[in-house]
């Protein structure tokens, strides 16, 4: 510390550090790493193909997974890359239907 006062590399450490304890720094990579993928694929021309019905219910299984956990950063990366809508497709009464789940009182509490 010169003259008391913190240095500049001294404050770049402290404020990584919080960006990084507060997810910040992840969520800006996750976010990075999906632009550089979409980037990519829009530069080689080639479309993606469709995705399936099986692999539609898949990935919305992931994505309520995500979304309960939090993992904003994965799903962030995880949409596009899968090509799934960014709106989910279904609703829960459909994915109960279609996967034969009963639901009780205690599961719809659950996403």
């Amino acid at each position: 510390m010169a003259g008391g006062g913190a240095t500049v590399e001294e404050l770049k450490d402290v404020l990584r550090e919080t960006l990084e304890n507060r997810g910040a720094l992840g969520n800006v990579r996750a976010h990075l790493r999906a632009e550089v993928s979409n980037a990519l694929e829009d530069r080689t021309g080639i479309k993606r193909p469709d995705i399936s019905n099986e692999n539609l219910i898949i990935n919305e299984l992931i994505r309520e997974y995500l979304v309960f956990n939090r993992y904003r950063s994965t799903l962030s990366v995880m949409l596009p890359e899968s090509g799934q809508p960014d709106t989910p497709p279904f609703d829960r009464d459909f994915l109960a239907r279609e996967l034969r789940v009963r639901e009780n009182e205690n599961s719809r509490k659950l996403p």
